[in-house]
């Protein structure tokens, strides 16, 4: 006798539980913010910033991005005037794989040139403000001769070298016609790599890039003139457009990356002491995209 309405509480606390489940995944529904059956669709930003020495937080972003199945579409922020040529090959080889599986959007803040335009170059679409500097294709090396200040006060300096050009660059000695000759060459090919590669993912013609690749500076409205930059807004137009390019059909949400705090395990592994150094100084006298008004 007793046995049921044990059986008909249990029954009932069932139903209960069940419909609170099936309210709770219509109310996250409604509200966009997915289901209790699946990830979240967010679109991922990686903040793209300053002088580029350095692209292991930026590629790993990318590949966590890359993988996450409720990221749907990548938007990158880009606030840099370029720097070391390694560093923005590396990132813009990442930005191309992440492409083949997810659509990719750059915003183009205050400054995106020269290495900073490069990784831009990789989404599927570029958006800009109308007053956004941009452009400066063109790589630069830049190096100071102080002979005449360290004889002057008494100072002398020596090189001992295996290997015709290892000295080249020197601020100790002048710079001889045959070093400019093989300088000018290795900044010659990397320019070119620099014109391939947005040539292939502007899909513009290298004929027509170059006419536009000397080194100049575009505002965003002569970027779109020419073809560099595909539509204007900000930034919560990026991540706008690209939650609807991954398909996002609600409100389109952002997550950003956490950023890494100091850790005392990383600086007696002296990654922390490496990190840091990366961030403030460049290598010498390694080519860069610069902008000319670094000069």
């Amino acid at each position: 006798m007793t046995s049921r309405p044990l059986w008909t509480g249990c029954l009932i606390t069932l139903l209960v539980v069940l419909l609170f489940l099936g309210l709770s995944g219509v109310v996250l529904l409604l509200l966009g913010k997915g289901s209790l059956f699946g990830p979240r669709e967010r679109v991922g930003v990686v903040e793209i910033k300053g002088v580029l020495t350095d692209s292991r937080a930026i590629t790993k972003q990318l590949d966590r991005y890359r993988d996450d199945a409720g990221i749907k579409a990548i938007v990158l922020r880009i606030n840099s005037p370029g720097g070391a040529v390694g560093p923005a090959q590396e990132i813009l080889r990442e930005v191309e794989k992440v492409r083949a599986k997810k659509k990719i959007v750059a915003s183009l803040g205050t400054v995106a040139a020269s290495g900073g335009y490069y990784i831009a170059s990789g989404a599927d679409l570029i958006m800009a403000n109308r007053g956004t500097a941009t452009g400066s294709i063109g790589v630069i090396m830049q190096f100071t001769n102080v002979e005449g200040l360290t004889k002057k006060i008494g100072l002398d300096f020596f090189n001992l070298k295996a290997g015709r050009y290892k000295d080249v660059g020197s601020p100790f000695r002048p710079m001889t016609p045959e070093d400019k000759a093989y300088l000018q060459g290795l900044i010659d090919n990397i320019y070119q790599q620099f014109l391939s590669d947005v040539a292939r993912n502007r899909k513009i013609p290298l004929a027509k890039l170059k006419k536009l690749a000397e080194g100049r500076i575009y505002s965003g409205e002569e970027a779109k003139e020419a073809g560099l930059v595909d539509e204007f807004g900000n930034l919560p137009d990026a991540i706008e457009k690209a939650g609807r390019l991954g398909g996002i059909k609600g409100k389109v949400e952002a997550v950003y990356p956490e950023k890494e705090g100091f850790s005392l395990l990383r600086l007696l592994l002296g990654q922390e002491t490496e990190d840091t150094l990366s961030r403030v100084a460049l290598p010498y006298p390694e080519p860069a995209f610069l902008p000319s008004w670094f000069r």
